[in-house]
C-alpha cells in the first residue's frame, strides 16, 4: 500500500466512524479501538549530523535536596531508587550531596545543628537513604558540608568553618564508617576569585575531612567569574566586568597553591562563560590542576543560564559543546548539577527526560 493509499484509507475510515471517534482524548490504541494508525507511517527521528561520543561522559552528579532556587520534587525512597537506576544506566558512578543543610533546613537529624541553629528536623534521613542506595548500585558517595547561609550574607567563609567542625565529626561517627559507599567529601562553599578567607577556610575544612576519615578525597566546585556570573535572582543574563583568562589563571593559581595539600580535585562550574570561551578557560584549569597535583573535573551544568526563566534543563547542543571542550582539555572526570532535576526521565521538568534521551543517543547508550 502506498502512502497516498494509506491516507485515502484513513479518511475513508474516519468518515465511517464519525468525527466523535477522532476527538476522543488519546490514551493509546488499546483504549481507542476506533483510532486508526496508517501502516508504514512511522516517521524516523533524524540522525545526528555531528560525530557522536566526542565529549567527556558524565560519571557523577550532585544531589540537591536542600535548595533555594530550584523546586523540590518531593521524592520518596521508591522514586530515589528509580533515579539511581537511571543514573547507573548511563554510567554515573558517583553521587554528591551538594550540601547537608542550608540555613535551617537539613538533610539528616543533626543533634548539633538542631541545637545550635534551631534547624528543623527532617522527616526523612536523606544521608542514610543516599548511602544505602549508593551501596545498592555500587556508587561512590561524597558528603557535602553544611551551609549556614552566613557566607552568602557576609562574603566570609569563616562562619562555615566553625559549624563544620562539628558536622564533619558527627557525620563520620554516625555514617562514614558504616557504609562502603562513603568515599569522599565535598567542601560546599561555592566561591569565585577574591573570596574573603577562602584559602584558610578550605584548608581547615579539607584537613579535618581528611584527618577524620583516614585521608578520603575532597573536592570543590567554584564558579568562574565570567560574563554570565550574574545574580540568580536578577533579570540580567550577562555582565561587563568579566574576568579575563589571564586574571583567572593568576588568581586561582594563588588559591590552588594554598589548598592543594588538602583538596584533591576542583570541578569548576562551566556555565558562567560563553561557549566560544570554553577551550581557553578549560586549558588553563587543566594546566593549573596538573601543576598542583590536583584532579581537574568539570561541573557540566545541565541547566540553562541563557534564558530569562531560571532554571530549566539545558539545550542538548549546549551540553554537548561543553562536554566536548572538557574532553579536548583532557579533564579527568565529568560531573553535573544536577541529574535529578535537569536530566532524569522522572524529573518534574518534561524536557529533562528528552535531554536524557539525546545524551544516550549521542554516546550510543542503549
Amino acid at each position: 500500500m502506498t502512502k497516498q493509499d494509506s491516507r485515502r484509507d484513513f479518511f475513508k475510515k474516519a468518515s465511517l466512524t464519525g468525527i466523535a471517534a477522532l476527538t476522543v482524548p488519546f490514551s493509546g490504541v488499546a483504549d481507542n479501538p476506533n483510532l486508526y494508525i496508517p501502516e508504514n507511517e512511522i516517521i524516523p527521528e533524524p540522525g545526528l549530523i555531528v560525530p557522536k561520543a566526542q565529549g567527556l561522559k558524565i560519571t557523577g552528579t550532585f544531589l540537591d535536596e536542600i535548595s533555594h532556587d530550584i523546586p523540590h520534587q518531593n521524592w520518596g525512597e521508591k522514586e530515589w531508587d528509580r533515579d539511581f537506576a537511571h543514573m547507573k544506566a548511563i554510567g554515573i558512578d558517583t553521587v554528591i550531596m551538594i550540601r547537608s543543610g542550608y540555613r535551617k533546613f537539613i538533610t539528616y537529624p543533626s543533634e548539633y545543628l538542631m541545637k545550635k541553629h534551631a534547624c528543623y528536623k527532617p522527616s526523612v534521613d536523606l544521608v542514610d537513604l543516599f548511602l544505602r542506595l549508593a551501596d545498592k548500585y555500587g556508587m561512590k558517595f561524597y558528603f557535602g558540608l553544611y551551609d549556614s547561609g552566613k557566607y552568602w550574607d557576609t562574603g566570609d567563609l569563616s562562619w562555615e568553618v566553625e559549624d563544620n567542625k562539628y558536622v564533619i565529626d558527627e557525620i563520620w561517627k554516625n555514617y562514614g564508617s558504616k557504609f562502603k559507599s562513603f568515599q569522599g567529601w565535598y567542601i560546599s562553599g561555592e566561591i569565585s576569585r577574591k573570596t574573603k578567607g577562602a584559602i584558610g577556610a578550605f584548608r581547615a575544612m579539607g584537613k579535618q575531612c581528611k584527618d577524620v576519615s583516614g585521608g578520603l578525597p575532597t573536592f570543590i566546585s567554584p564558579w568562574i567569574d565570567g560574563k554570565k556570573a550574574v545574580a540568580a535572582a536578577g533579570s540580567a543574563l550577562s555582565k561587563e566586568n568579566a574576568v579575563s583568562v589571564q586574571e583567572h589563571e593568576r588568581e586561582w593559581g594563588e588559591i590552588f597553591d594554598g589548598i592543594h595539600e588538602v583538596v584533591d580535585a576542583c570541578a569548576f562550574q562551566d556555565g558562567h562563560i560563553d561557549y566560544d570561551e570554553l577551550d581557553a578557560f578549560f586549558e588553563v584549569n587543566k594546566r593549573m590542576a596538573d601543576k598542583y597535583g590536583m584532579k581537574c573535573w568539570t561541573n557540566a551544568e545541565t541547566f540553562d543560564r541563557d534564558m530569562p526563566i531560571k532554571f530549566l534543563p539545558i539545550k542538548f547542543d549546549k551540553l554537548r559543546m561543553k562536554l566536548e571542550a572538557a574532553q579536548r582539555a583532557g579533564y579527568d572526570k565529568g560531573i553535573t548539577f544536577e541529574f535529578p532535576h535537569f536530566m532524569s526521565p522522572q524529573s518534574s521538568y518534561l524536557q529533562a527526560g528528552h535531554l536524557y534521551n539525546r545524551y544516550k543517543e549521542y554516546f550510543n547508550i542503549k
